[in-house]
């Protein structure tokens, strides 16, 4: 059932003609987003979602950015703004915070190293403060340099897989160039003609000669690969690139039997020193970052961290899955990647502009309700995508929600304490799976909260807490309309109003109990646990 779904929706994908001349470079990148997907969603009939309103914008935009829900004050403040520029001023605002940069961070180590890695996280957090383009971070994963501190942290990309070389050649090929090449290992891709085994073994020649060295990724100047096909014929791997290019190598170094237990011997003594092996002086690491990044090989690249910051901002790739970017699977937007692509590297990789862009688009302020009588595929991007909040997302979300709301109206004082209380519970994000595309809550997460004594603490009537604050509320109405403010950054509908307030009356012989309860259901709504 799952296969014939997916052709389906294959089928329904938008034929799409592509142009002849993309928009001109100086057309601006959130004009460029909402040129295209109107022109595709035209050839559909399809009709675009509501636009949002400023509560669920303000909301949205700060979590993706910054990583977390705004306070009441900061809502309040939005809404009654009536600058025509306060989105633009919003977001670059937004974007001009650490915060910014330690979410985009947190979020590149999560798709790059899965199982988290702090040295690297430390690194792309680093590189985005020194405004480094997305090409220099590739260089400094794939060939790092031991004589800086941050580059070398970079070296945790190859570090983590350096002793599994078909892992490496593979996470390589996936996570910066959008190709998941394991297929072609054994044999030719048996669906993508383009995949061959002399792509697979191509690409893993960039690696073959790199070894883990104590603290170090080292290279030798020498070794080959055979391969066997599916003929039982032997062939040697040639230096190959994703799109067919090949790399003219030197004569290869020959060493004798006692050179080699010299070279030996010299790379134990630099592991014993921690010191790094000097690069040989044709580093085939290097040589894959070249040509990864000249003109008639780039594409890859760029087409790749465009649509995985397209995944992270709208929830859906342009193509999908992400790592299946080939002929066969062309993108849902082909002039809209192209441009985006071309845009990218035509300004330096830089990534932040490129989210920008994104967040100030038609397309992202469109709401992720559907009044239409059939809610149009991912595909199209007429609505906004509902997405779970990342761990780090999460935990923010529940300490800037339980904390009592008077406690951020200071405004010289606000910034300082968010950021405070927001760091102190970084440790929360532990406690929560990273989502992927089948996320569903877990039965550990549904414990934690039934269970946990910390967050136990979060939800009780004290003079710090939310519960605290909405305890000493006069009416119910008022006490409803601060907890969903605090909570949601919205207004309470009437419905709300209504149902929570019969709750109250109906417990007014135990009020502080009942306030820790609404509470409870608050924080551990889906409502809370999504981006929406």
């Amino acid at each position: 059932m799952k296969k014939l779904s997916l052709l389906i929706a294959v089928l329904m994908i938008p034929s799409l003609i592509h142009a002849q001349e993309l928009l001109p470079p100086d057309t601006s990148l959130q004009d460029a987003v909402d040129h295209y997907i109107d022109a595709e969603q035209a050839t559909g009939n399809i009709k675009s979602a509501e636009q949002v309103d400023d509560y669920v914008l303000i909301r949205r935009t700060m979590l993706d950015l910054v990583g977390r829900i705004p306070t009441i004050a900061e809502v309040q403040a939005y809404v009654a703004d009536e600058d025509p520029e306060k989105r633009v001023k919003l977001v670059d605002r937004l974007m001009a915070q650490p915060e910014f940069t330690e979410q985009l961070a947190y979020d590149l180590n999560n798709i790059l190293a899965p199982a988290g890695k702090a040295d690297l996280e430390a690194y792309l957090a680093d590189a985005l403060a020194a405004n480094k383009g997305w090409d220099t971070m590739f260089a400094d994963m794939i060939y790092g340099n031991y004589d800086e501190e941050m580059p070398k942290q970079a070296m945790q990309f190859v570090n983590l897989r350096i002793n599994d070389i078909d892992n490496l050649t593979n996470a390589t090929s996936a996570l910066f160039f959008g190709v998941n090449i394991s297929c072609a290992k054994c044999h030719d891709h048996p669906l993508v003609s383009e995949w061959t085994q002399a792509h697979f073994y191509g690409m893993k020649s960039f690696f073959n000669r790199s070894f883990s060295n104590g603290d170090f990724v080292a290279e030798r100047a020498y070794g080959e690969i055979k391969y066997a096909t599916t003929s039982g014929e032997q062939l040697d791997a040639r230096l190959m690139f994703l799109t067919g290019s090949v790399i003219e190598e030197p004569e290869p170094v020959v060493l004798d039997d006692e050179a080699k237990k010299k070279e030996k011997a010299d790379f134990e003594q630099l592991k014993k020193d921690k010191k790094p092996a000097p690069a040989p002086e044709f580093s085939r690491r290097a040589q894959l970052i070249e040509i990864a990044l000249r003109e008639n090989d780039r594409e890859y690249f760029s087409k790749n961290i465009v649509n995985r910051m397209w995944h992270r901002i709208f929830g859906f790739g342009l193509v999908m899955p992400l790592d299946q970017m080939h002929p066969e699977n062309p993108p849902s937007h082909p002039d809209l990647i192209d441009w985006l692509a071309r845009d990218t590297y035509t300004n330096g990789y830089n990534i932040p502009r490129l989210i920008r862009g994104m967040v100030l688009s038609n397309t992202y302020s469109q709401s992720s309700r559907y009044d239409g009588e059939k809610r149009p595929a991912k595909f199209w991007f007429a609505s906004a995508s509902v997405k779970p909040l990342s761990p780090r997302q999460y935990a923010a979300a529940l300490a800037i929600a339980a904390r009592n709301p008077s406690h951020w109206e200071d405004e010289n004082e606000a910034e300082s304490r968010i950021r405070n209380e927001v760091n102190a519970h970084r440790g929360w994000a532990n406690k929560f799976a990273v989502p992927n595309e089948e996320f569903q809550v877990s039965v550990d997460e549904a414990l934690l909260f039934s269970n946990d004594n910390a967050f136990k603490d979060k939800i009780r009537v004290a003079n710090d807490r939310l519960a605290g604050e909405l305890a000493k509320l006069e009416t119910n109405e008022a006490l409803v309309q601060r907890a969903i403010q605090a909570v949601y950054s919205r207004l309470a509908s009437a419905e709300e109003i209504e149902a929570i307030s019969a709750y109250l009356e109906a417990r007014s012989d135990r009020r502080e109990d009942a306030i820790s309860q609404i509470v409870w259901a608050l924080m551990t709504s889906s409502e809370l646990r999504f981006n929406h």
